[in-house]
């Protein structure tokens, strides 16, 4: 891993622009935009025929069944093994708690703004979603649990997942996906990938997939692109780049627990960030060996050094943690582990980050399993403004109004003299023809 040195960063009273200083690997969805395109209009126009061709064409097989029959999930349920079972329904108990503990919004209470007038706040869960679960490098069945479970607690009343078919298991998603989604009470899955899974979700294909009302979940490159493409006809949740981790450590972290924490998310995708910000000389030292030894150790070594060896990687030099402070925040990571003296105090202090990881004991793989989290999460700075998945976002706020005709009588001189000023006469008249016809009722 390279090494940034910003201990002089700042030192002369000038501001320095830390989240450009920490490079980022290019993520070029414009360009991924044109390829996706065909992609879109093909399943828009030639539905299933064109769902099948891809499938052929990027997955290298041509599934039996686009929509996985319900015997299949029920199948691949019963035979989990004992140990992996126990541990998908411990992240799904420990998900759901969260969800319903800290993020569903109730309804909230009518406001009397004025005697006979009142607006309240309906909170109503988006109709159909359609759910990715990505299935290239590695199959994330995790991504089935983040993705469905804030849906159902939010009280989608339909929802469907897309995740590739997969060669190795005859057409279809892997097993393990497909088991949770049985688990989960899914009998809508689709063994569709990529950006056509997007086109098939917002276009709606006849005879298989009802269009849906927003797409959710990670993927590659061009389900980035074909959600940026057809955001309008459908809603997003975001579109998220490769996966990133950020570790904020002083000399009281362990460089074990460090390395294999970089390491961890390198595995993901040989554009996969992974940053390391310290005021500890020895400890980053210790981290450069720790990565070398248990790199070279791991199974997919090979995507490791590519993402470690990136200009999207590397340890960042800091003169202290206050230094280090302002380099996190202005990174703003999907991922971002505190392992300092006094972890809690410092990560208390953090602003901008998708996930909070504090402490040695808090590593990201326990996020992206069953820390009850999400591990859904804004990439490439987003986090700065964007928040994670959650029931939240599955939600949408209606604001339900209530006038008495004496209420708007009341208030109707003001609404006219607003519409005039905007010249847009005709909304002054729907209150004139209401005002004017309760005068002559007198």
């Amino acid at each position: 891993m390279r090494t940034l040195d910003f201990t002089g960063a700042g030192l002369d009273g000038q501001r320095f622009d830390y989240r450009r200083a920490v490079p980022r690997a290019a993520f070029e969805v414009d360009h991924a935009v044109e390829k996706v395109r065909p992609i879109s209009e093909a399943v828009r126009t030639e539905g299933s025929e064109a769902l099948l061709s891809f499938a052929e064409q990027f997955d290298g097989v041509r599934p039996e069944h686009l929509r996985v029959p319900a015997e299949v999930l029920a199948r691949c349920a019963e035979e989990l093994d004992d140990e992996l079972r126990a541990a998908f329904d411990e992240s799904i108990t420990r998900r759901r708690q969260v969800c319903e503990l800290a993020e569903k919004e109730n309804n909230s209470p009518s406001v009397s703004v004025a005697e006979g007038a009142t607006v309240a706040q309906r909170i109503i869960p988006v109709n159909r979603v359609g759910l990715y679960v990505p299935g290239g490098l590695a199959p994330l069945a995790s991504s089935v649990i983040m993705n469905v479970v804030p849906a159902q607690v939010a009280g989608v009343g339909s929802i469907a997942v897309a995740s590739p078919p997969q060669k190795d298991f005859g057409g279809l998603p892997h097993p393990n996906i497909l088991a949770l989604c049985h688990i989960l009470g899914i009998d809508e899955v689709y063994a569709v990938g990529g950006a056509q899974a997007i086109a098939m979700f917002a276009h709606g294909v006849d005879d298989l997939c009802e269009r849906v009302d927003m797409v959710t979940g990670p993927g590659n490159i061009y389900v980035v692109a074909a959600k940026r493409l057809l955001r309008g006809v459908v809603g997003i949740d975001s579109e998220a780049g490769p996966t990133e981790i950020a570790i904020l450590a002083d000399e009281s972290a362990d460089p074990r627990h460090v390395a294999a924490d970089l390491i961890s998310q390198a595995e993901h995708d040989p554009m996969a960030a992974s940053v390391l910000v310290t005021d500890s000389p020895e400890l980053a030292a210790a981290v450069q060996q720790e990565v070398a030894a248990q790199a070279a150790a791991t199974r997919h070594s090979e995507r490791v050094h590519t993402a470690l060896g990136g200009v999207q990687s590397g340890i960042v030099m800091v003169r202290d943690v206050e230094q280090g402070l302002q380099v996190v925040d202005a990174y703003a990571a999907e991922h971002l582990e505190v392992q300092t003296r006094d972890a809690a105090e410092v990560a208390a202090r953090v602003t901008n980050a998708g996930a909070i990881f504090v402490g040695p004991w808090a590593p990201v793989s326990l996020g992206d399993y069953s820390a009850g989290s999400t591990h859904v999460l804004p990439t490439a700075g987003c986090a700065c403004h964007s928040s994670g998945l959650s029931v939240r976002s599955f939600m949408r706020a209606v604001h339900v109004i209530k006038y008495t005709e004496q209420a708007l009588q009341e208030v109707a001189g003001h609404v006219e003299t607003f519409a005039m000023a905007e010249d847009l006469p005709g909304h002054a008249n729907a209150i004139t023809v209401r005002r004017t016809q309760q005068e002559e009722g007198r």
